[in-house]
């Protein structure tokens, strides 16, 4: 039952008319002009001024055969006097649509590109709950389903979601938008000698009839709906914290977070009560595409993270950051992704300044701060380099860049800096306790801003230069400056080895991975293969077990042609799915005309061991060629 593409269109584009464009603010503009605000999501389908969702109740089982979801979603939403209700599907099968007893027409629209097809159902004026009976295509963008082999333990299947952006809408019908939020309950059949977790009230166990039953009693995003089903095992960490993971990987992941209580309770003293109960997270498998995923009451982690010295747990305290700026107060939308990220990567930072100390916390910026410069020197400082975004038209992914997290976070940084961090820390916790449980705009919170804090403290509106912030590519003049004594320790060591020094003689006597990561960031493009081969004879670069030296190494190497680690690059692609790593190593391989066939020749092995999303952006790399 499709209707022609030309009534999408009106869908999509009719209803958002009015909606105008942010206006582009200019370098000579002094005065701060007040912003259009714009509510609507358009990334969605749904029509929440019609109807919009408040409960999601899912009946659902997991097919590993067919590697399938099916079931049904019984959805109650609030009609205002409304005939119609829309909602977000992509590569979903509906089978029927109810109404109590009685099934309703319903028409699945035709698929647009990354936003999949609008489903509308008919109902009556005073409609309020439906049930969509449904399945999942077997090629479904959010699902991620592993053979036996592809896990840690060598014996069961494996299967994760990961929702954001708006991949939720492939496994679930529902309002898939950032600004529209809804408790859900859910009742989940898997193979019995598996467990399922969700971004709910979890087990701590398996049992023995392969159905568990989920409450998240607090409002979320769709983007949040989150479920993994494996052979799982818990460790607890704390009394309101604990690991999940494969049994083989339980003690070693134990062993890492074991802070994991601690950061929760920096967390609470800096921005107030956590409000999702517990915090416990869980070690996928090595093909979940990002660092971590911020799931409510359930963090997914990626292993790369595992260092053994508890060296990379600042993305813990990024995901645990997320329990307030994101999950507790979104963004409106996906243009106003900064409002999630550059508020966490800050949080995160404060964190990580509480429990590991302010030197920490320094070098953490500055390699932030690299990050963001390579990020708008390779997207020529465009304008998808302003905070504010206008996506229309893309898909959301393409905002997912640095620019939201460490351009957001030098922003809020030169508020800290301007009125003083007792002062931005009091705010804080007003802002995260107003707004709990709400969706934000990017205008909503300078309004906000302004009123709460700017107000108070003459002058610091103007210094601030908010419009070229958030309005403007590039990076303002203003930027906060932060320097690390032991960055600075670094270069030395640096200058006296492109100066001849012998690597075996440098001093780097308890380094830090971050101040490794600078050391290879900030060797000179003039560094000789034979100096790459000194090196790593000293410090055994090709062989750490630290991920993020890895990477900068293997970096390195793609771009120097060292091939003495090329053997170690290709097991690194085909045992990590991680974006952040495998993505620019193809990208730098596929830029390379000596190297093009070696990044082809990996890629098509370790393909399928990659999610949805790390496909998607990898795939251009190589069709282009």
């Amino acid at each position: 039952m499709v209707r022609h593409f030309t009534f999408i269109i009106f869908v999509v584009l009719g209803f958002l008319q009015g909606c105008a464009p942010v206006e582009e603010k200019t370098e000579e503009m002094d005065k701060e002009e007040e912003k259009p605000v714009e509510k609507v999501d358009q990334h969605s389908f749904a029509i929440p001024e019609e109807a919009v969702m408040t409960f999601l109740d899912l009946y659902i089982e997991v097919d590993f055969s067919e590697k399938v979801i099916k079931g049904t979603a019984k959805i109650t939403f609030e009609n205002h006097s409304s005939n119609r209700l829309f909602l977000d599907t992509k590569g979903l099968f509906i089978e029927s649509v109810k109404v109590g007893d009685r099934e309703v027409k319903f028409t699945l629209h035709e698929e647009i590109p990354f936003m999949g097809s609008a489903l509308e159902i008919e109902i009556d004026t005073f409609t309020n709950v439906v049930e969509v009976n449904y399945k999942t295509s077997a090629d479904a963008p959010a699902l991620q389903w592993l053979s036996a082999a592809q896990t840690s333990g060598k014996r069961h299947p494996f299967l994760f979601t990961q929702s954001q952006a708006i991949l939720a809408r492939s496994w679930v019908p529902c309002q898939d938008s950032p600004g529209i939020r809804f408790p859900y309950s859910a009742t989940v059949t898997v193979p019995k000698n598996l467990m399922a977790l969700m971004s709910a009230e979890n087990p701590q166990e398996k049992n023995d009839s392969g159905i568990y039953h989920f409450k998240m009693s607090k409002p979320i995003p769709a983007y949040l709906l989150a479920l993994a089903v494996g052979d799982i095992d818990f460790k607890s960490l704390g009394s309101r914290t604990g690991v999940y993971a494969e049994p083989s990987m339980l003690k070693k992941s134990a062993d890492e977070f074991e802070d994991l209580e601690k950061m929760l309770t920096a967390a609470e003293k800096l921005y107030g009560p956590y409000k999702w109960g517990r915090y416990d997270l869980i070690v996928l498998p090595p093909s979940f595409p990002f660092g971590g995923m911020e799931n409510p009451r359930l963090t997914f982690a990626t292993p790369t993270i595992i260092a053994g010295d508890k060296s990379l747990t600042s993305l813990v305290a990024h995901e645990l950051a997320h329990s307030w700026s994101g999950n507790l107060v979104t963004n409106a939308t996906w243009d106003d992704f900064w409002l999630n990220e550059g508020f966490t990567v800050y949080f995160e930072n404060r964190i990580m300044e509480e429990v590991y100390g302010k030197e920490i916390a320094k070098m953490l910026s500055l390699i932030s701060y690299q990050d963001l410069q390579a990020e708008m020197e390779g997207m020529n400082y465009s304008e998808d380099t302003r905070l504010k975004l206008n996506l229309k038209g893309r898909d959301p992914d393409d905002g997912m860049t640095s620019i939201a997290y460490d351009k957001g976070y030098y922003f809020l940084k030169l508020i800290e800096e301007t009125v003083g961090r007792e002062n931005w820390d009091a705010f804080l916790n007003q802002y995260f306790s107003e707004k709990e449980f709400q969706a934000i705009s990017t205008e909503d919170f300078l309004a906000y801003l302004k009123e709460n804090l700017l107000d108070k403290h003459p002058g610091a509106e103007e210094k601030l230069k908010i419009n070229k912030w958030v309005y403007s590519a590039g990076l303002p003049e203003n930027c906060p400056v932060i320097q690390s004594d032991k960055f600075e320790k670094v270069e030395m060591e640096i200058v006296k080895f492109m100066d001849g020094e012998k690597a075996r003689n440098l001093n780097t006597n308890k380094w830090t991975y971050q101040q490794w990561v600078h050391f290879i960031r900030k060797l000179s493009d003039s560094v000789s293969i034979s100096q790459m081969s000194e090196l790593d004879l000293a410090f055994h670069f090709t062989n750490t077990g630290n991920n993020e030296v890895l990477f900068e190494w293997l970096m390195l190497a793609v771009k120097k042609e060292y091939k003495p680690a090329y053997p170690k690059m290709e097991y690194f692609l085909k045992s990590v799915g991680r974006r952040k790593f495998i993505a620019p190593l193809y990208k730098a391989m596929a830029e390379n005309p000596a190297q093009i066939n070696l990044g082809k020749r990996i890629y098509k092995q370790a393909k399928s061991n990659y999610h949805f999303v790390a496909v998607n952006t990898i795939d251009t790399y190589f069709s282009e060629q």
